[in-house]
């Protein structure tokens, strides 16, 4: 998908981060917005933001983890407009504990929002765009961490990796029933986002009963959980990844891989599967 002018893009996670990133890129190849996020209130001042800009856009607060809710994000955009031609499944969260500590709330909320998030917003809106016969891209978020498995990260790991396989199986499916509509799973490593403060947004998403929820740290957990707020802090800019996402719907790129520097980690945990032997604890 080539000529972006005058498309529809729904974005969600998109008041900030690499969603509002992907958003701005998107305004900036002509695109109409459908802008989702749980933070009501941010997401306000982010489409203030772009309508002061003469961006044409509107604002749906979303809690992607409910399907009811990305049910009427879907019914909202193409009441509005007719159509969408980008789906962009970005909105994310994370935990930092071992699988024995990670409790079953922490499982619901991770997957509701990275996984069911996805797999919600599929139902909603590929059924429609399939229906339109148009060029159409649709961009699910994962990780790095859904190509190898780093330490303490056992819900975000899973929900990460989930997403990568049910993107990659989505291509198979829309590529055998000669579709016009083509997938990407974006893959970034360290992007300099509020992801490691995540649990901000907690209290809304599980009905306020899990936020509350605290077990010891370890020391292992305490060490790996500040290397990643270290990374995160000097990871690359969002609008670096909007532009590597954009270069891959223009030349209908699946995996979109942020920085090339890992593909070593993604090469030795291959080798590691083939080989038969003990997964090596990756540097990413």
């Amino acid at each position: 998908m080539k000529n972006l002018q005058g498309k529809v893009a729904v974005i969600t996670g998109a008041a900030e981060g690499i969603g509002k990133g992907i958003a701005a890129r998107a305004a900036a190849e002509g695109m109409k917005l459908v802008l989702a996020d749980i933070n009501a209130a941010k997401l306000e001042v982010t489409v203030a933001e772009f309508k002061a800009n003469g961006v044409e856009v509107i604002g749906v607060p979303t809690d992607v983890a409910k399907e009811e809710q990305i049910n009427a994000l879907a019914e909202q955009a193409f009441a509005r407009y007719g159509n969408v031609h980008l789906l962009v499944n970005n909105a994310g969260v994370a935990v930092a504990k071992p699988a024995w500590e990670t409790t079953q709330a922490d499982w619901d909320w991770v997957m509701g929002v990275n996984f069911y998030g996805v797999t919600h917003a599929l139902r909603a809106f590929i059924p429609t765009m399939l229906q339109h016969g148009e060029d159409g891209h649709i961009v699910n978020t994962a990780s790095m961490a859904g190509l190898t498995s780093q330490p303490s990260l056992a819900s975000y790991n899973a929900s990460k990796h989930a997403v990568v396989t049910v993107s990659e199986g989505l291509h198979h499916d829309l590529a055998l029933r000669q579709s016009r509509i083509k997938v990407s799973v974006l893959c970034p490593g360290w992007v300099k986002t509020g992801v490691g403060h995540s649990e901000r947004n907690r209290g809304a998403a599980s009905n306020g009963g899990a936020a509350g929820e605290k077990s010891a740290v370890d020391a292992v957990t305490l060490k790996v959980g500040m290397s990643i707020l270290q990374a995160v802090q000097n990871g690359i800019p969002v609008a670096q990844v909007a532009d590597e996402v954009f270069d891959a719907i223009a030349a209908e790129r699946f995996y979109i891989l942020t920085h090339p520097e890992m593909k070593q980690a993604i090469k030795i945990r291959m080798e590691d599967i083939l080989e038969q032997r003990a997964p090596t604890l990756l540097r990413i």
